[in-house]
């Protein structure tokens, strides 16, 4: 492989499931032919040098992982971050990994019985359905999530973690209404960032589950910067030393300035309808579509949704007859590279079939987003970073809406839990205490034998009545006859 130029990055690309080292017995051996056909291919017979083998391959039903005998010798880490020492996250250092002997992965098709066996023992960790949410996690007095007592009481471990991704609402930068970079488009579009409230969408409809965006690079992200300094000054100002959302008046004033006062055109009086264009959705999306719809009406703008199978979408998108769109990014490296080329004009989905879905065209973003690429991690490539934010949130080609938060729990024999988004390689960390884990399953599903000795009791009272009167009348019917 050689690199033209410079690209930083490439060490990340070389850590991707796409570039794992194969020896080229394996390869040879799976173009055999005849294998194909009987599905003996890398697929499902991967060959590696990893911790673990793949000895039962049933994604409908079961994937069991084994340790590999002859795994290289790795040790876990001696030193770790801030905090890791005080969470037990170091008494394993210096010891030979993997320390489970096998890992056994089960398809629930319900996640209610998923739950439910997880709460049993029978499962070591599980995410929080939005069922289950109210039943695991309780909201502080200062806005923290927490265990329930519940959770507690069974010494259940709540990990959370902001993920490496982004989920947004998108403007065609190529459209004659929403699009270009004049000022009364760039009004338009910060007036309606504004109106759509990304807090109250996190708390309605994801359980608090998510940051509102201040920009594309999600917390975790070199470049990402918390407070006041990352606050997107379009959309938000510091008041009370924390972020507060501009008000609606605010989005009013700018959209009065961009032409359209109480959302209407200002020469032809009709009001403006904006159309989002979506892939076909079932009952789930209507209350989100209804509140989307809702969160515009407060400006005086309409809101149409534009539904279509997924292939149709996906030809507005390339063809650029969107208006507006909901899109996501999950960071593929911790770069910020990996999230600023999504708005770096030659990536436009309409001109080149890039990952630019907005088609968003900056000339001066564009060259700082070249500078940026090739830079070491540093004082230097942190301001050319923070350059590109001030431009792209005064030019609003995206409403910023959130970055998820993952929340998981783990039962208490489980050690060495760190959430890592980005990591595919953790079960090599991961410990369990066998015994605790055997004796508290035990503890928890104790059968329960007292509706059996209320059914043995209920039916003696039964019984026994019915078997004395019986015996009675045929006591009465007995005749003695005497002989003659």
């Amino acid at each position: 492989i050689k690199i033209k130029g410079q690209y930083p990055q490439f060490i990340y690309w070389l850590a991707m499931p796409f570039f794992a080292p194969m020896p080229w017995e394996a390869e040879q051996f799976y173009q055999q032919p005849g294998l194909m056909e009987r599905n003996i291919v890398l697929d499902w017979y991967p060959v590696g040098t990893g911790p673990f083998q793949l000895i039962e391959n049933d994604p409908n039903r079961e994937m069991i992982l084994s340790r590999n005998p002859n795994y290289r010798i790795e040790r876990y880490p001696t030193t770790g971050e801030k905090g890791d020492a005080e969470q037990g996250l170091l008494q394993d250092a210096g010891r030979a990994m993997p320390f489970i002997d096998k890992a056994v992965f089960q398809l629930e098709k319900e996640q209610t019985a998923y739950w439910s066996k997880f709460l049993q023992g029978y499962y070591d960790a599980s995410g929080i359905s939005s069922d289950s949410f109210e039943q695991a996690i309780q909201l502080e007095s200062g806005g923290q999530f927490a265990l329930s007592k519940a959770m507690e009481e069974q010494q259940i471990q709540l990990k959370t973690t902001v993920a490496t991704s982004t989920y947004y609402m998108g403007f065609n930068m190529a459209d004659p209404v929403v699009g270009g970079q004049s000022l009364a488009a760039k009004q338009l579009r910060q007036a309606i960032s504004i109106a759509i409230n990304y807090e109250e969408y996190i708390a309605i409809f994801l359980n608090g589950r998510g940051i509102a965006a201040q920009g594309p690079i999600p917390p975790g992200i070199f470049g990402y910067q918390s407070g006041e300094k990352g606050m997107n000054r379009v959309v938000y100002q510091w008041e009370q030393q924390q972020i507060q959302r501009r008000s609606l008046d605010r989005a009013k004033q700018l959209l009065h300035q961009a032409g359209y006062p109480d959302g209407r055109h200002q020469t032809t009086g009709k009001p403006l309808t904006l159309y989002l264009d979506v892939p076909a959705s079932g009952p789930e999306a209507r209350a989100r579509f209804d509140w989307l719809r809702k969160q515009l009406q407060q400006i005086g703008l309409q809101l149409v949704i534009r539904s279509t199978d997924y292939n149709r979408f996906q030809d507005k998108m390339r063809q650029g007859q969107a208006q507006l769109f909901q899109w996501g990014w999950n960071a593929d490296y911790p770069d910020p590279e990996n999230f600023l080329f999504l708005l770096y004009g030659p990536n436009s989905k309409m001109h080149f079939g890039g990952e630019n879905a907005a088609n968003y065209q900056n000339p001066e973003y564009d060259a700082l987003f070249e500078k940026m690429r090739v830079l070491p991690d540093g004082p230097e490539r942190a301001s050319v970073i923070e350059k590109m934010m001030v431009m792209v949130t005064e030019d609003a080609p995206w409403i910023w809406g959130y970055h998820p938060t993952h929340f998981s729990l783990y039962h208490g024999w489980n050690a060495n839990i760190k959430p890592n988004l980005m990591a595919n390689n953790t079960m090599k960390y991961r410990r369990v205490d066998p015994v605790q884990r055997f004796t508290l399953q035990q503890a928890w599903n104790q059968p329960i034998i007292w509706p059996v000795w209320m059914f043995l009791v209920v039916l003696l009272l039964f019984v026994v009545p019915s078997v004395w009167r019986y015996m009675k009348k045929n006591q009465q019917n007995i005749v003695l006859i005497e002989p003659e």
